[in-house]
């Protein structure tokens, strides 16, 4: 980022992958693609190739722990209030990073940098936990997928509005092609209505959206791990004063379920899935990592039916072969066109 703002400029988008350096040093800026020789630009080549291998795995990882978001929060959900669990989880994952940068002795991030924070801070930690908890009090978690149906279409839609990346109009067929197949399949499961929590989950779809965009950027400047840490860590003063509200407020009858589900939400899905998210993000790009996405509302539909016992529909695996060849479509269309 050379803005003296957030912003994220062609130049840091169009940078190599992180190489974990700290906060206030930038990466990816060496000699142009031509230069050195034959032998030099093969090796570059098998390391981009290794690199997108590595980011593809990343993003896979988070995606497969955000798959288990939605039910584990209708499990915390048995013993705290939305507003409860919602401020519990953020303490949690905010009190989780704090440790982890300290252990590190990782010095505070840069001035400009703290603008990006904190629209991850309101759209990933808390703006989207909270939307999508309210949401499933009237809401099933497979109905709530629809909002992860989606989650990848609108994030390559930010991410080209941002940061002025122009995947090729095959990519945008497949990407179109896949948010169809997950929403005719969560809506036709639904019985074709819409709950009254849709509002929430649309709300939450678009501040999601904007966060992951904004986080994928940081994470090309700033080691992945610390921007999911600082994001938790930003939120930590709202965090104190919400539980110190909802708590009273509402009723706690601690679980198992409730207990695992909370834990869960804030280190898993708040703290390690943000790291492994947009540390794959940085390196394969915005546009193709959230078309990964595609997958989860198919994965949060298993972990329904294995954790919380809710019905999957026979159609469930035509629906997941579909979107899956979707996700190959996408991950083979060619390089990113920019704007200059």
């Amino acid at each position: 980022m050379r803005a003296h703002s957030s912003a994220i400029d062609d130049s840091s988008i169009a940078v190599g992958p992180s190489t974990g350096i700290g906060p206030g040093t930038e990466t990816g800026v060496g000699t142009s693609a031509g230069a050195g020789t034959g032998a030099g630009t093969n090796s570059t080549a098998a390391t981009g190739r290794g690199s997108h291998r590595g980011g593809l795995t990343l993003a896979g990882l988070g995606v497969l722990a955000f798959s288990l978001t939605f039910p584990a929060t209708a499990w915390g959900l048995e013993s705290f209030g939305p507003w409860s669990l919602v401020a519990l989880r953020t303490l949690l994952g905010a009190v989780i990073a704090g440790a982890a940068l300290l252990l590190g002795r990782v010095a505070p991030p840069d001035r400009r940098h703290w603008a990006g924070l904190a629209v991850v801070a309101a759209g990933v930690v808390i703006g989207f936990p909270l939307l999508t908890t309210l949401a499933l009090q009237t809401s099933t978690t497979s109905h709530a997928a629809v909002v992860v149906g989606l989650l990848p279409l609108t994030t390559a839609v930010f991410s080209s509005l941002r940061t002025g990346a122009r995947p090729s109009r095959a990519f945008w067929i497949a990407a179109l092609a896949g948010a169809a197949v997950v929403i005719v399949f969560t809506v036709q499961q639904s019985g074709g209505e819409l709950s009254g929590g849709d509002l929430y989950l649309f709300g939450a779809l678009l501040i999601c959206a904007a966060g992951y965009t904004e986080g994928a950027g940081l994470a090309r400047v700033v080691p992945g791990w610390q921007v999911a840490a600082w994001s938790l860590v930003f939120c930590l003063p709202l965090a104190v004063v919400g539980t110190a509200l909802a708590l009273p407020a509402e009723p706690v009858r601690l679980t198992a379920h409730g207990v695992i589900g909370l834990v869960w939400v804030a280190a898993g899905s708040a703290f390690l899935g943000l790291y492994v998210w947009y540390r794959g993000m940085a390196e394969i790009g915005v546009p193709r990592a959230s078309q990964l996405q595609l997958a989860q509302p198919l994965l949060t539909l298993l972990w329904s039916f294995f954790l919380l016992g809710e019905t999957v529909p026979a159609a469930a695996p035509v629906a997941a072969i579909a979107v899956l060849l979707c996700i190959a479509a996408t991950q083979r269309t060619g390089r990113d066109r920019r704007t200059r």
